[in-house]
This record gives structure tokens, sequence and C-alpha cells, in this order.
């Protein structure tokens, strides 16, 4: 089991915020790692925000490495953060040489190119970079994408977030995805922690696929850059809503309806009827099964979690204007939002998504039942 927690706010706020409220939650995971997902930038990276951001961990002669391939590329480095570790690392925790997070100018044929040929581009570099050091062991690349920082390491999350002092004012964020465990089950690999990351959709889950193998299957098959990797069988999670949003052109209420689609007999009285079958049929393969809660934050800021058909899972919302969030356990919101009026928390079920916007103003509930908007 893990524990998940998310924030979105009007406000910068510390990751460290997060990292408390996992540390409240510390009975429903085992502390062997955390992983970070902040979006809306604020500090020193608010005067770079179209442009891509790398988080890593690095050796010396890695970093070396990365500098030469981004240099070929021409990728001009515009600022650098560099984590810097206090005393000695937590229990479980290695001594890493460097935790890089560089913003990069691209060159000018990669400015004039479309947007969707921009994507595809950062996403090939971060694929190529990550193969690179899978084959030295000397570079770790969890994203490569404007307006966002990735962090992962092994580890109690408040204790090594304690040592890699992420409370420090440059790591500011309005929208944060804090997941507290590492994936113990097959070894440890960074790749495998939460949340995973693919053209500026983020998620993180507790729970099992056990479906992973055929959607895994499915998802390699379709030509996506970037659709690849799989440490985790939580990752096509993310991969599906990506799918989801950028190859189908569908909203996040779509979301649910591809991989917990209704019943039959559900769809027979339902008013997209027509449409939910075509889709359910189409992307079968793409259908979950096991218990699992999912948050997750899409490409314009918007933050929603999700239940599997039988609510196996924890998972609650809550908060007031201005700053919500989405947590494995009410103690959690407690630990962040604790005046906020509680009568309003709220715990989708099987059918429902909760979303808030990047406004903030309330939790909106979206249920499978109610007809979809296709303007997308």
């Amino acid at each position: 089991m893990c524990r998940l927690f998310s924030l979105t706010s009007t406000s910068c706020i510390s990751p460290m915020k997060a990292i408390e409220a996992l540390d409240m939650m510390k009975e429903g995971h085992d502390g062997s790692g955390v992983g970070l997902f902040l979006s809306s930038l604020e500090g020193p990276f608010s005067r770079y925000k179209g442009l891509p951001i790398l988080s890593g961990i690095f050796t010396r002669d890695g970093f070396k490495r990365m500098e030469e391939y981004m240099a070929e590329l021409g990728f001009t480095p515009r600022f650098q953060l560099t984590l810097d570790t206090t005393g000695n690392p937590p229990p479980g925790t290695p001594r890493r040489e460097i935790y890089l997070i560089q913003v990069f100018d691209p060159p000018e044929d990669f400015k004039s190119l479309e947007q969707v040929l921009q994507e595809r581009k950062l996403t090939g570099i971060r694929l190529h970079l990550r193969h690179m050091g899978q084959e030295k062991e000397d570079m770790v690349v969890f994203s490569f994408w404007p307006d966002v920082i990735t962090i992962k390491e092994v580890g109690d999350p408040l204790e090594t977030g304690q040592y890699l002092g992420l409370d420090r004012e440059e790591l500011c964020a309005r929208q944060i995805l804090a997941q507290g465990r590492q994936n113990t089950n097959y070894g440890i690999n960074l790749y495998a922690c939460h949340p995973f990351f693919i053209q500026g959709v983020s998620s993180m889950t507790n729970g099992e696929n056990t479906a992973f193998v055929p959607i895994k299957e499915y998802l390699s098959t379709q030509g996506v850059v970037g659709y690849e990797g799989y440490q985790s069988d939580s990752e096509v999670f993310t991969h599906i809503l990506h799918f989801t949003l950028k190859e189908m052109g569908l909203g996040i209420e779509a979301y649910k309806h591809i991989i917990t689609p209704l019943q039959d007999s559900d769809l027979e009285a339902h008013p997209d009827r027509e449409f939910l079958q075509r889709l359910k049929q189409a992307c079968r393969r793409l259908i979950i099964d096991g218990p699992n809660c999912v948050i997750g934050c899409l490409p314009d800021k918007t933050m929603f979690m999700v239940q599997d058909r039988k609510k196996l899972r924890p998972g609650i919302v809550g908060g007031r204007p201005g700053l919500y969030a989405f947590s494995s356990e009410a103690c959690g919101l407690d630990a962040v939002i604790p005046d906020r009026d509680k009568s309003l928390d709220f715990q989708p079920m099987h059918l429902d998504t909760a979303i808030v916007s990047p406004e903030c103003k309330e939790v909106r509930i979206c249920r499978q039942t109610q007809p979809l908007p296709l303007q997308h």
C-alpha cells in the first residue's frame, strides 16, 4: 500500500506541505520512497515559463555526457538549481552526486516547429537521455518539459524531503502531486516511482492493475512517442490519460469511460449510448482491473481523482476556495487545510470523477451516468 496527496492552489506552496501530509498518513505507506510533481512554478522558474526544464539525478560523468548531448542538439542552459543535501542520507537513501533541475533554451529551428512536433521532440530527448543513463547507470531523467519539476528518491518521505532541502523558496508551485512509497514489489527502481509523467500529463496511483500486461502491449503498438518503459503497472494510467486527451481529443470526463466503462445494461439508458458503446469497443484493451485510486494533473493544470469499479482504495477531496487537496486519508487534509468546512469533503465513488480547475473555486463531480461534453 502507498499513500497519495496532491494540492492545487491559487497561491504558491512548498512541496514540504504535501510531504507533511504524507507523514500524517505514515501508517498507510512503508516509508520506502517519495515522488513529487510540481507545476505552475513560481520563484526563479517563473521567468522561464515556456522553456523546458530537465529534472533528474546524475553522476558527474553523467552530467557531462548530458551537457554534451544537449549542446549537440543546440539546447542552451539558462538556469540551474541543484538540491544541496545536508548531512548524511537518511536510512535507505543512496548518496547521489547531483540532483539537477535545469532550464534549457531550445534552438531556433525547434521554436519554429508546430506545438505537437515540439512536444514529440521534447519527449524524444527525455527518452534518449533515459536510455543513455540506463546504458552506463550515470543518469536518471524524470521529466523534460516547460513549467514542470519532478523529484524522486528512495527513503522516508519526510526525512528525504528534509535531507534534500525541499523547503527552499525556489521550489514553490501551485500544483503538487506527492506519493509516499518506492516500488518494492520488484526491487528498487526510481522509474517505477510515482507520479508518472508524459507531455504535461501526470498521475499517481494507490493500488494495483492486474490488466497491466495487455494494456502495456496495446499502448506500445500505438506508435506514440513515450509509450515505453513501464517499470510499474501504474504507469499505464498516465499513458491512458494521455491517450484520452492527446490522441482521441476527449476531456477528463471521458477517462472513466475508458478505464472502467459502464456495464452494457447501464449504457442502454445513457444519453450518449451510441458513442460510449463504440468507445468501449474501441478501447476495450485499456480497461483496468484491480483496486485503484488515481490522482492526476492535466496540461491545463486541472486536478482530478477517480476510483476503480469496486472503490477498494481510500480517497477524499476537500478544501476551500483558493486551496484544495486530494488525499488518500482525511488526516492528510487535516494536516494541510485544517480550516476547511469538513462537511463539504467528498469521497468519490466508482462512478465519480472529482475535478478541481486551476482557478480552485470548487470541487466539480462528474458522474458516468451524465451526458458527456464532446466538444473536444
